[in-house]
């Protein structure tokens, strides 16, 4: 296997970028998921998790620049908090710290496609990041890894990996790599930690890419695992990984499941 691409996403449920070689360590793949968007009416994080409210992150999009993080609209132009909070409709602030007991909201997906996004459905609370850091604004762990098998020809970018692992085998090998290593380059070595449950945000439209339930129904009908001993069968596609040796990755390096 070869590690087809890298993805960061500088701010939570923001498009990222594509990048060429990255350092990845226990805080995973350096610059991502550093940022979050904070609701000033109601203190909690935005998140694309519940379309209804926050659908229109996904129209912008984050890419590092001088130790800091650029925000840019539709049009490209950089945005201000101000500016951001126009487009988004509800105030908010860009910070760097997570608030003590922030949670998580995940509008349940399949009431979602049912009921289209618009509607109001039911959704559950999470804990951010019960497999990384403190304070971090992970939803689990610090990695997030796709085989080219699983995606099936969907980019990559609706799913939101941090890599992107190019394999020729079936899909959701994935599922088999749980409590396994993969080592990446001359030095990364991963362990791979759960499945990764599919919330609505893949059927969203991503910037230019238009919204694709198929997205989430693909998974559904494919790929329902359980994810953690505590959840029930879940819509999965993808892996959660921490790291056990950090390293300097780019696309092209050998992947070594062990």
């Amino acid at each position: 296997m070869r590690l087809a691409a890298l993805h960061r996403h500088p701010v939570k449920s923001l498009l990222g970028e594509e990048v060429a070689r990255a350092r990845i360590d226990a805080g995973g793949l350096d610059g991502d998921r550093r940022y979050a968007l904070l609701d000033l009416t109601d203190g909690r994080i935005a998140s694309a998790k519940e379309p209804r409210t926050w659908r229109r992150l996904l129209t912008l999009r984050a890419e590092t620049e001088d130790g800091g993080v650029r925000i840019t609209g539709p049009d490209g132009a950089a945005l201000d908090d101000a500016a951001i909070s126009a487009l988004l409709g509800r105030p908010v602030r860009l910070i760097e710290e997570r608030p003590p007991g922030a949670t998580l909201r995940r509008s349940v997906p399949e009431q979602v496609l049912a009921a289209g996004i618009d509607a109001e459905v039911e959704y559950t609370v999470q804990e951010f990041g019960g497999a990384a850091a403190p304070g971090s604004f992970f939803d689990f762990a610090p990695l997030h890894l796709v085989t080219t098998a699983s995606l099936a020809g969907a980019p990559a970018a609706r799913y939101r990996p941090n890599l992107v692992i190019d394999h020729d085998g079936e899909p959701y090998a994935e599922n088999a790599w749980i409590g396994r290593e993969l080592a990446v380059g001359p030095r990364l070595r991963l362990r791979v930690i759960a499945a990764t449950p599919r919330c609505a945000i893949p059927t969203l439209a991503h910037g230019a890419l238009p919204a694709d339930p198929e997205a989430l129904r693909r998974p559904a009908r494919e790929n329902r695992v359980r994810p953690l001993p505590e959840l029930p069968p879940l819509p999965c596609l993808g892996a959660y990984a921490q790291v056990v040796v950090p390293g300097t990755v780019e696309p092209g390096d050998a992947v070594t499941l062990h």
